[in-house]
């Protein structure tokens, strides 16, 4: 039984981050107009939202810059060219995957950029160098995440390994990430509570990042709510890769704090978020993202199946499940 406090009661401690450029970017390779990033940046502090992710830091010698919207590279001076100085209560996130960019030379110190967070995205067997990264963003003045991508297939015991070597890192939060949409509210508890363990060891915090191909990522979030995780990911109008990601006008809607305001979360949703799946961008459940969730798969296929504007889902159903 959830203890009532921590699912009505106000929590200081919870953060609300959101993706939406982040993950959203990876539906219209982040070619987000300014007036919406601006728009975007604004709603965040209007609805006192903790953080925003701005993008990817990526590798400028792996990924063409012409292929891509700014928000894929997060160069300092375009994120400083919608904050300014930032002089709000809202803080600059930036996400740093690990084989995809090139941390040493591309993140500078805290001193001369306007990120305050730096988000590493990790599978567990590239995690000695999410490491790296997280001890690079520490000497150079960052707060860090470490976000553990696609845990729905990792081993237990190569789970505990990854969050003791993460414990004594100097990383400030971890990451459950439901990367597939496959885990349901009562595996979500239980992997909480391992990371809940590590996270009282060692001083961390622990956050979720969930994925909506089931329609359980805001029933997943809230779930991990009620077990004690304080670092919470949403979009807005659940706008991510694939099935998308937690609504952020859900989460704000059932937050109890009154730093938390849902109304302009509506009112960007009306403005933006209608006109870009007008304008065809597509995202969000759909059968596809049920498969590949149901199989705990790779989206990867069912992305495809959306873009090729196939609708035999029978015979997907079939392609996916002997291909399992």
């Amino acid at each position: 039984m959830k203890e009532r406090s921590k699912l009505l009661g106000f929590r200081k401690d919870i953060k609300v981050v959101d993706a939406t450029l982040r993950d959203g970017g990876l539906v219209n390779d982040f070619y987000f107009t300014d007036e919406f990033v601006n728009d975007l940046y604004i709603t965040n502090i209007k609805a006192g939202v903790d953080y925003m992710e701005f993008g990817y830091r990526g590798d400028k010698s792996m990924f063409d810059v012409n292929k891509f919207g700014k928000w894929k590279f997060c160069n300092d001076e375009d994120i400083r060219a919608i904050v300014g100085d930032n002089n709000t209560d809202l803080k600059i996130a930036i996400m740093a995957d690990v084989g995809r960019c090139d941390y040493k030379n591309d993140i500078h110190d805290r001193s001369e950029s306007p990120v305050d967070l730096i988000r590493v995205a990790t599978y567990l067997h590239q995690l000695p160098t999410a490491i790296d990264i997280i001890e690079d963003s520490y000497k150079k003045g960052y707060e860090t995440t470490c976000n553990i991508m696609a845990l729905s297939n990792a081993q237990e015991g190569d789970l505990q390994v990854a969050l003791d070597e993460l414990g004594k890192s100097p990383v400030n939060t971890i990451y459950i990430v439901d990367s597939f949409g496959s885990l349901y509210p009562e595996q979500v508890a239980r992997m909480a509570d391992t990371f809940m363990e590590f996270a009282e060891k060692y001083d961390k915090k622990i956050g979720i990042h969930a994925h909506n191909n089931q329609q359980l990522a805001f029933a997943n979030t809230i779930e991990a709510v009620g077990d004690g995780v304080d670092w919470l990911d949403g979009t807005y109008a659940e706008m991510g890769r694939g099935a998308g990601n937690c609504a952020m006008e859900l989460l704000l809607g059932f937050l109890k704090n009154p730093k938390y305001n849902i109304y302009p979360a509506i009112e960007f949703v009306e403005k933006h978020m209608r006109k870009l799946k007008e304008d065809g961008i597509v995202w969000g459940y759909d059968l596809q993202y049920l498969m590949t969730g149901l199989l705990n798969q790779h989206p990867r296929t069912a992305i495809d199946f959306t873009k090729n504007k196939r609708t035999d889902y029978a015979e997907f159903y079939k392609e996916v499940v002997i291909h399992d």
